[in-house]
């Protein structure tokens, strides 16, 4: 029977086309006990396309009241290794443990953080569009997912480096976004915050 809801709960979902649907579908979440775990969101968007995954994981990272909090870049990573991970095994349908779906975020942070979003949110999903559709294609989500691992990786050393996390998160926002949008112009940039963001990592580390 809890199988049956599940799949009906994700049947129903539709999934976010862009950045404000995504916000929109999180503060729809009730949360009366003042946290909003990250199985209700995922619940919210859907949990089998991979874009509205990678921009869910990038959008959280990047907000600076909800990216800064200790820990929150750590579990995003942990998230995008295994959803990347998974689609690079060529999986349809996305695995997470539950201790990773039961992890929790102050709800009230959230949607502070969304108040001062929403404007520049509508102004990113104007620049949207269908451009060099070959980067969002099938082989080159594939190489937005190993850059997407890269930036994973990197994301644990970035707790102690001021404002890199929120530069990794702004990447896979945006490839999350170029892979919604099938806009390729947004997969390049994305490319080349990666770059800037390990290159920053790898200064303060060496």
């Amino acid at each position: 029977m809890r199988a049956s809801r599940d799949n009906a709960t994700e049947e129903s979902t539709t999934e976010p086309r862009n950045l404000v649907e995504l916000m929109q579908a999180i503060e729809s979440i009730d949360t009366p006990s003042g946290r909003i775990r990250f199985d209700e969101v995922l619940d919210a968007i859907g949990r089998r396309a991979f874009g509205p995954l990678l921009l869910l994981a990038g959008f959280i990272t990047m907000l600076p009241i909800v990216g800064d909090i200790p820990g929150v870049p750590t579990l995003m990573a942990l998230f995008t290794l295994l959803v990347c991970g998974q689609l690079l095994l060529g999986r349809r349908t996305f695995w997470l443990p539950v201790w990773l779906r039961n992890r929790s975020l102050p709800s009230d942070k959230l949607h502070r953080a969304f108040k001062w979003m929403y404007r520049p949110a509508k102004w990113i999903d104007r620049l949207l569009h269908q451009r060099i559709t070959v980067l969002t294609g099938r082989v080159g989500i594939r190489f937005t997912a190993a850059a997407c691992l890269l930036i994973a990786l990197s994301m644990p050393p970035m707790e102690f480096i001021p404002f890199t996390a929120n530069l990794a998160g702004a990447a896979l926002t945006l490839f999350g976004l170029s892979i919604m949008a099938r806009d390729g112009v947004l997969t390049i940039i994305g490319f080349v915050i990666t770059g800037l963001s390990l290159g920053v990592v790898l200064v303060n580390l060496l």
